[in-house]
């Protein structure tokens, strides 16, 4: 059976340094679930950044959209992270509404957990920095929330990160 535990908060709030010294805590070999897709150069060089950091003793699987095609079975998973995967879903789904992204988000999700595996989640707070500026950005943000709150429901775990501080929520 399944174990999952989320991490969430705002941007630069330590959510990925907390995720992967939790994965190191119950595997000496966890598998990182990488969701980005490389737009440009820095960022091509924040992955890379990423990658050198966390060592040669991690597997690393890049996956962007069907994150259920992953064979993570018996594993213990750091998925980092659900904002950039659902930013891929929700770019790749344009003539979409929101809820119907929304539940194929769910329908993957789903599919991915129901692995034997240890799932540990990377999420973003987007909406507790403000208002969207704009109706995609709003839209988003809606998204994005409504799959925080479905993810935690599922979750074993929950784990709210302010200023580096791991606060436990569930």
């Amino acid at each position: 059976m399944s174990e999952l535990h989320l991490i969430t908060g705002g941007q630069r709030s330590g959510k990925s340094n907390f995720a992967q010294k939790t994965a190191l805590g119950i595997s000496q070999n966890p598998v990182y679930m990488a969701t980005a897709r490389v737009w440009d150069d820095d960022f091509k060089e924040r992955i890379n950044r990423h990658k050198a950091d966390r060592g040669d003793n991690w597997e690393n699987i890049e996956i962007p959209v069907f994150i259920s095609q992953a064979d993570v079975k018996g594993k213990v998973v750091l998925l980092d992270c659900i904002t950039l995967w659902l930013t891929n879903l929700f770019f790749e789904h344009k003539d979409l509404t929101i809820d119907e992204i929304l539940k194929l988000a769910k329908e993957e999700f789903n599919r991915l957990i129901k692995q034997d595996a240890r799932f540990i989640v990377v999420t973003n707070e987007i909406g507790m920095g403000g208002h969207g500026e704009n109706e995609i950005a709003r839209k988003f943000t809606d998204l994005q929330g409504w799959m925080n709150q479905y993810i935690a429901s599922l979750a074993d775990e929950v784990t709210l990160m302010v200023s580096g501080i791991p606060m436990k929520v569930k």
